[in-house]
């Protein structure tokens, strides 16, 4: 796949563009660099400024570096995190998520209900109650979600009434129904009780509502799902070591040009195989307005000889070893030296808005070169 991004990348922005067909062909590039990401086109930028959800931001932090290469990959079960805003602009303790952007092919590995607890208000007298009972439920009857069958149970935990906080509910078997039949979609009910189920009337709990709070405190849907994209089963090491190899100069979104003088061409050949850097910009590229972060990353290449004897810091494997052996020995003909290629690759992470302005966080392996070895 990472071959596959050096062309498009080098397609996109041609070194010397021809007025025939420079425009189709940095179309076309651009469309096979959206298949790499999973996408057909690109997610127009939101109408108007966006703060991006703190959770998902930190937890983008989280997983990965300021790069977006993953710093653990063990952090994330699955390869995509989805976050949906409250769509029922404030009708208390009532909920609405639309997920017509899950795909059908996502595999839902858990949903969390994310919600605000407000300072409690002052009340008069003493406090009788230090906790209260919050449940939440998925409406199976909009109309009527008290009467028999309307509702089911799907959490509820004591709450403190001290403080304010975010507070968050497991409700993966309601959105796996969503997801399955979206017209059952009907939305989420949530009730605060006494520690013995009795009505509390004022309630002394309230959770921030989408119409009347900061942005920062909207209700949200937290989605973990795995779309099953996996890369190559490559080495992976923890967490990547990106220094380069050796003294290197900057390229960036470019591939070694074959255009040069001979005796530079020479050269090139004549270099150990080594990594160099490889730089994607998402603003060059008219991404910027739909990806949040990062703004780019740095992919490398590897590019160098493989000459006879290989040494260890090579990192040849045996086959390439033999390989070398024949070619330097001429006992077959046809066949070629090793070639200088990645041998280890680490995925990268975007934080980007969809289609419907909700955040995705999404992780696509094999998209970094960690090192060069002749294979």
């Amino acid at each position: 796949m990472l071959g596959t991004v050096l062309l498009l990348l080098a397609l996109a922005k041609p070194a010397c563009p021809s007025p025939a067909g420079a425009a189709s062909r940095r179309a076309e590039a651009l469309k096979r660099l959206l298949e790499v990401f999973g996408m057909e086109d690109p997610p127009p930028p939101p109408a108007h400024f966006k703060q991006p959800p703190q959770y998902m931001v930190d937890l983008f932090n989280t997983v990965a570096n300021a790069d977006g290469v993953t710093k653990n990959p063990d952090i994330l079960e699955g390869n995509t995190v989805r976050s949906f805003l409250d769509k029922t602009h404030g009708e208390k303790m009532r909920f609405l998520f639309v997920l017509s952007s899950v795909a059908k092919n996502e595999k839902i590995l858990t949903a969390e209900l994310h919600l605000f607890r407000l300072w409690p208000r002052a009340t008069d007298g003493p406090k009788r109650h230090h906790f209260c009972q919050v449940s939440v439920y998925q409406v199976l009857e909009k109309s009527e979600p008290d009467a028999p069958g309307g509702k089911k149970l799907l959490a509820a935990r004591l709450v403190s009434l001290q403080g304010s906080g975010w507070e968050v509910f497991a409700i993966t078997q309601a959105v796996r129904d969503w997801t399955e039949d979206e017209s059952s979609n009907q939305g989420l009910l949530v009730t605060v009780q006494g520690l013995g189920g009795s009505p509390l009337d004022p309630p002394p709990l309230q959770f921030a509502t989408s119409r009347d709070h900061h942005e920062s405190k909207k209700p949200m849907l937290v989605l973990f799902t795995d779309d099953g994209r996996r890369g190559a089963s490559l080495p992976m090491a923890g967490f990547p070591d990106l220094q380069p190899q050796a003294p290197i100069l900057p390229a960036k979104m470019s591939v070694p040009k074959l255009t040069g003088p001979r005796s530079t061409r020479s050269l090139d050949r004549l270099q150990p195989c080594q990594r160099h850097p490889l730089s994607v910009d998402f603003e060059e590229i008219g991404w910027s307005g739909w990806i949040i972060s990062p703004r780019g990353y740095n992919a490398y290449h590897c590019k160098g000889s493989c000459p006879f004897p290989l040494g260890e810091n090579m990192r040849p494997t045996n086959h390439a070893t033999v390989q070398s052996i024949i070619n330097a020995l001429k006992l077959s003909e046809g066949v070629s030296s090793p070639c200088c290629v990645p041998d280890k690759l680490y995925s990268i992470n975007l934080l980007y808005f969809d289609d419907d302005e909700n955040v995705v966080l999404k992780q696509y392996d094999d998209m970094v070169a960690g090192s060069c070895g002749c294979h």
